[in-house]
């Protein structure tokens, strides 16, 4: 007998190739759909808030930027609808350096953005936060009467009692001027401060589910 060929033949005696099994193709899987919610944070909800940006009406201009951030979570239901450290914009909306004498200085400041930590953007209407200097009135006392005594004193040593009299007269003039020439006493928010804006509308959150 003659020699035997391993594997198949074809018709024409050509020896057929063996077929290998291929790999499995691995088809990638979706990703799951992300589904979303939202969430509302009422009118008259109140937000805390650290200045970043510190404010004084000597140096303010009306449309000056103010940036804070949320000191505490903001809740709806269950939910964290705006979270500490979220970032807040604002301006300055009103500036009064006030008078020498009188008038208080004066500031307004508005916060109209919050900036979520995902980074979007949400329109902001919330009350004013307003800040106020010292009274220049007080001030102006201390240093009249001051200045009177000082008169009165003055006169006394010079010519008794009615030196006394015109002393007191010329030092309380003397303390008037001094007055007018010093300085006003700004109204001021330093960066690091706390402070509470309550909301005029409702803001809308959409939240991952």
């Amino acid at each position: 007998p003659g020699a035997q060929v391993s594997g198949s033949v074809d018709v024409t005696g050509q020896a057929a190739a063996v077929s290998q099994p291929q790999p499995a193709v691995t088809q990638p899987q979706p990703e799951p759909q992300r589904e979303w919610v939202e969430v509302t944070v009422p009118a008259e909800s109140v937000l805390g808030l650290q200045i970043l940006t510190t404010v004084s009406s000597e140096t303010a201009r009306v449309e000056d930027p103010v940036e804070a951030r949320v000191t505490r979570d903001i809740h709806v239901g269950d939910r964290v609808a705006i979270a500490a450290g979220s970032q807040v914009l604002g301006s300055v909306v009103q500036v009064d350096r006030g008078g020498k004498v009188k008038d208080r200085a004066h500031f307004a400041i508005r916060f109209h953005t919050l900036i979520l930590p995902d980074s979007s953007r949400l329109p902001l209407t919330a009350e004013a936060v307003h800040r106020e200097g010292p009274s220049p009135a007080n001030k102006s006392a201390a240093r009249i009467g001051g200045a009177t005594i000082g008169g009165a004193i003055l006169g006394a040593i010079l010519g008794g009692g009615k030196g006394a009299a015109i002393g007191g007269a010329i030092g309380a003039g003397g303390g008037t001027a001094a007055t007018m020439a010093g300085d006003r006493e700004p109204a001021t928010l330093t960066a690091g401060s706390i402070v509470n804006i309550r909301l005029m509308s409702p803001v809308t959150v959409t939240l991952d589910r």
